[in-house]
């Protein structure tokens, strides 16, 4: 008879970023799993920090863009700006609730098939798990908003390797 237990079918990366998905890096405090269910979210509404610089004007005057796999270039924002709609404001859950402390709190996305589902983040900002798992690692950007949540992990080479292995272990049947 196969084994019942889903951890079973995993290997030794996708089990050990497991682990550390509903331990060390504490990303099942939003990202929840139940007995009855892993729908992977909490459904509620938090502040990682990702919205407040934006909205601020306190975002980088030069950041890399990726062009394709292997193919990055450095982008300056006036250059970008200069082609694009102007940036708007980012507030988030406030643009609903009018409530000061819902300012910059996005929903808690499901992670089913995450690793179908790039460019990451409620902007797409994070072009790939491991820059999503990098802007966890260092607790985010600041917003006097941010969650309580929001701590630098502090994880290893080998534990980020891990955690994106399960977080790719998601995807259902590939096509």
């Amino acid at each position: 008879m196969a084994s019942l237990d889903p951890l079973d079918a995993l290997t030794a990366n996708e089990r050990n970023g497991f682990e550390l998905f509903t331990g060390k890096a504490g990303c099942s405090s939003c990202h929840q799993l139940g007995a009855d269910s892993a729908l992977f979210t909490d459904g509620k509404f938090h502040d990682t920090g990702l919205g407040y610089a934006k909205t601020m004007g306190l975002e980088p005057e030069s950041f890399d863009v990726r062009l394709a796999a292997g193919d990055i270039t450095r982008q300056h924002k006036k250059d970008v700006e200069s082609i694009t709609s102007p940036t708007t404001n980012d507030l988030g859950r406030f643009e609903v609730t009018r409530d000061p402390k819902d300012r910059w709190a996005f929903k808690t996305p499901g992670l089913r098939d995450v690793a179908q589902t790039r460019p990451y983040m409620h902007d797409g900002s994070l072009g790939t798990l491991r820059d999503v798992v990098e802007y966890f690692d260092r607790g985010g950007d600041f917003s006097p908003n941010k969650s309580e949540l929001m701590k630098p992990l502090h994880l290893s080479e080998d534990e980020k390797r891990d955690l994106v292995a399960f977080l790719e272990s998601l995807t259902g049947i590939q096509r």
